[in-house]
């Protein structure tokens, strides 16, 4: 089972990871970051991480999960695959480098091309606004999803 976790204020990560779960069907589960707990990630065979970048980081929300499930995680997931989507007013490299890192303290093992959306949101009303996710970025999420939770499921990752 892939759990595909996500945290978004504004829409467009809540967006993509409703894109990448109906790739995945009914062989991934969709947790909002505040409700994720130890055994979700120890029930999962895999990971997407979809999150927003604030301030040149990940979301607070999505570093909080990672805050709570890191030590008790820690030595028993090892090897697991995970993949991420980012969404970003104009970068988003630091959300997924600081994601990243966290993932390499799990040993966990990349297995797609990190996925940045940029929403060239670059004013205060913009920023705060609901998001318009693009067609083609949802459609790139969904097909994500799609291939981790095939990938899982014929034993690739």
């Amino acid at each position: 089972m892939l759990a595909i976790i996500w945290h978004s204020r504004t829409g467009a990560s809540r967006a993509l990871a409703a894109a990448a779960g109906l790739g995945a069907g009914d062989r991934a589960r969709l947790i909002p970051a505040e409700a994720v707990e130890p055994a979700d990630l120890l029930a999962a065979s895999g990971y997407l991480f979809v999150c927003p970048e604030n301030l040149a980081t990940m979301s607070g929300a999505m570093k909080e999960m990672f805050d709570r499930c890191y030590y008790p995680l820690l030595g028993r997931i090892e090897g697991r695959p995970y993949a991420s989507i980012i969404a970003a007013g104009s970068d988003g490299r630091g959300a997924q480098a600081q994601l990243d890192q966290i993932a390499t303290g799990w040993r966990l093992r990349r297995v797609a091309e990190p996925m940045i959306v940029n929403t060239g949101a670059q004013t205060a009303e913009l920023i705060l606004a609901e998001k318009q996710v693009p067609t083609t970025s949802l459609e790139q999420a969904e097909v994500l999803g799609g291939a981790l939770a095939e990938g899982l499921a014929q034993g690739i990752f």
